[in-house]
């Protein structure tokens, strides 16, 4: 228990162990990746040490009240060693660390030779593996690709403590939690539910609160109006009094507070494009001795919206600095239209940002002499205003850094955008916005990024990059996700182990989560594909009907660009009514295999 000022006091029962993912990594230096992470089984080891001093005591006393009080904690340290993986436990470590896209040939390298992103990963691996009774992870996934997302999704899912984290994340929250805590005016609110169940509950609340304080208002409004008018005429003298009281004794309901201000950020009108904005054509690259690429080929077109995705390691990056021009291929060709502007945007972008400069300063830097664009009006939209321009970069957080990083990008219009990460450090109302601009945004973009939101709402084209090569889906997330699911093997949660075997029995637990999550995310993913056929079917009859109409081709309608978008419409929806197809045929197979199981 820990007491703090006034009434304030936090309480914790003497057995339940906290894990606690912290943001900084120094301390993981000394050890080999597997080393580093098996130092939590210290906990195994004193549980394993104190088991033995129990069993010694317990046989020399005779049976008795303190004999029961030991045989309760030993018992109670048994449970302690059994859930911590006891002999299991490198194997349990390997298994993590696998499931956190780290390779065998991983695990003898020294922590320190690890980048900042993988120490991260370092520190995940210790803390799940050391199985606490309450976990809690600041941010999990900002360093993890979508890979290792879902599988730490699938982790938590079948984690039998409880955890508290904070992320930013809106599909790791509607998978994970089933309670959501909002801070508001230094107050605590709870929500039940996940994500998108708090954000229906707010909206809810707010309203509600509006209309309790806008009736109280008016009820005040005709209270005060009794007391001004009969304050002095003893008739009434009882009357007023007690309205008076009443006005004292009643709180003031006051609505939800505003949010706070957002960006209003919106791109450019970009220049006119060729059809082909960029092509790699038989690109090869190497770091040094290590080949990445080999014969790559990959065309972007001006209307184009691709997500690169794949396990860390696999060379995204690399492909994005290929097309963006800051790697230059080792053999082969990359061809850009005389007509492209590209912009690129990555995280060193951000840590190139001179710390010394302040905030017009840096931006003025970035604007050609023949732009007009008014410096402080554009940090405006990006939340920096008055006296905030004048701060150093040095004493900037992630998200403001970022932000600057992005305002940098709009001083002049783009026709190809490469993003690299673009939502790390910036909170959900950022990303929203983020997210809306791309949506509107009317030139090719590349996107990597680990928010499978962004992806979902964004990307039209998906670039899976596994082991040097290329997959290209044409289609969105959704059409890439049924793909994917179809490859992957189905098999119902095996009916083997005897039922009194712990282990067999958490193994099944396991499975059968696993089974569920794949379940629920496939329903997900079809109602998604239903609500974006609807939206694409009637965006065609509404062209059809242009088209149908003879007054049409007298008027200035563009029938040629009216006819590229419907074509465009009948194949999205050909394109989607095969993706719903496929998801469903899989969700059908998955809970027929559940019924068996």
């Amino acid at each position: 228990m820990w007491a703090g000022p006034g009434r304030s006091r936090v309480s914790i029962a003497s057995d339940v162990v906290l894990g606690y993912l912290p943001q900084e990594t120094d301390d993981l230096r000394g050890r080999t990746l597997l080393e580093e992470v098996l130092s939590v089984g210290s906990q195994v080891t004193d549980a394993g040490h104190r088991m033995k001093v129990l069993e010694h005591e317990m046989a020399e006393l005779p049976p008795g009240e303190e004999r029961d009080r030991l045989v309760r904690e030993y018992g109670a340290m048994q449970d302690r060693f059994t859930a911590l993986g006891g002999y299991s436990l490198e194997a349990e470590a390997k298994k993590i660390l696998g499931g956190l896209a780290f390779s065998e040939a991983d695990f003898d390298r020294r922590t320190e030779t690890f980048s900042g992103g993988w120490l991260m990963r370092i520190a995940l691996a210790k803390l799940l593996l050391s199985k606490p009774d309450l976990l809690m992870l600041d941010e999990p996934t900002n360093h993890l690709d979508v890979e290792s997302v879902e599988w730490l999704e699938r982790f938590l899912v079948a984690y039998e403590g409880a955890i508290l984290l904070i992320s930013h994340d809106r599909d790791f929250m509607n998978t994970i939690a089933t309670k959501v805590v909002e801070i508001e005016g230094a107050q605590l609110i709870s929500y039940t539910g996940d994500y998108e169940a708090f954000v229906h509950q707010r909206e809810q609340v707010a309203l509600q609160r509006e209309a309790a304080a806008k009736h109280q208002a008016r009820e005040r409004a005709q209270t005060e109006l009794f007391i001004s008018r009969f304050r002095y005429k003893a008739s009434k003298a009882r009357q007023v009094q007690s309205r008076i009281k009443s006005l004292e004794r009643v709180g003031r309901v006051e609505p939800v507070a505003k949010s706070r201000r957002n960006m209003k950020l919106s791109f450019p009108k970009p220049p006119p494009a060729s059809r082909v904005v960029l092509e790699l054509d038989g690109v090869s690259f190497s770091y040094g001795d290590k080949k990445v690429y080999e014969q790559l080929s990959l065309a972007i077109e001006r209307h184009h919206k691709i997500a690169i995705v794949g396990p860390n390691g696999a060379g995204k990056s690399t492909l994005l600095k290929l097309i963006a021009g800051v790697l230059s291929p080792t053999a082969g060709h990359r061809r850009v239209s005389p007509k492209t502007k590209l912009g690129y945007f990555a995280q060193h972008q951000i840590e190139a940002l001179d710390p010394s400069k302040r905030i017009i300063e840096e931006l003025q830097a970035s604007i050609p002499r023949d732009v007009d664009v008014k410096p402080r009006d554009l940090l405006g939209r990006f939340l920096f205003s008055g006296d905030d321009v004048d701060k150093p970069i040095s004493v900037l957080s992630g998200g403001e850094r970022t932000r600057v990083a992005l305002a940098k990008m709009l001083v002049s219009p783009l026709n190809l955008l490469c993003l690299d990460e673009p939502t790390n450090h910036l909170d959900i109302a950022s990303r929203d916005v983020l997210e809306d601009a791309l949506e509107d945004y009317e030139g090719a973009l590349v996107l990597i990024t680990h928010d499978r939101h962004l992806i979902r709402s964004v990307a039209d084209r998906i670039v899976d990059v596994v082991g040097g090569d290329l997959a290209e889906y044409d289609g969105d997330y959704d059409y890439y996700l049924s793909k994917r699911h179809r490859e992957l093997p189905i098999s119902a949660p095996p009916k083997t182990g005897a039922p009194s075997d712990p282990t067999a029995a958490k193994e099944r637990r396991r499975q059968n989560a696993q089974a569920r999550e794949r379940t629920r995310a496939l329903r997900k993913d079809i109602a998604a594909i239903e609500k974006k056929l609807e939206r694409t079917t009637a965006e065609m009859s509404r062209i059809g009907e242009i088209l149908a109409d003879p007054n049409a081709y007298s008027t200035d309608a563009d029938i040629g660009k009216l006819s590229r978008e419907y074509e465009a419409c009948r194949r999205r929806v050909a394109t989607l009514e095969e993706s719903w197809q496929e998801s469903s045929e899989r969700l059908e197979a998955l809970e027929a295999a559940g019924a068996e199981a």
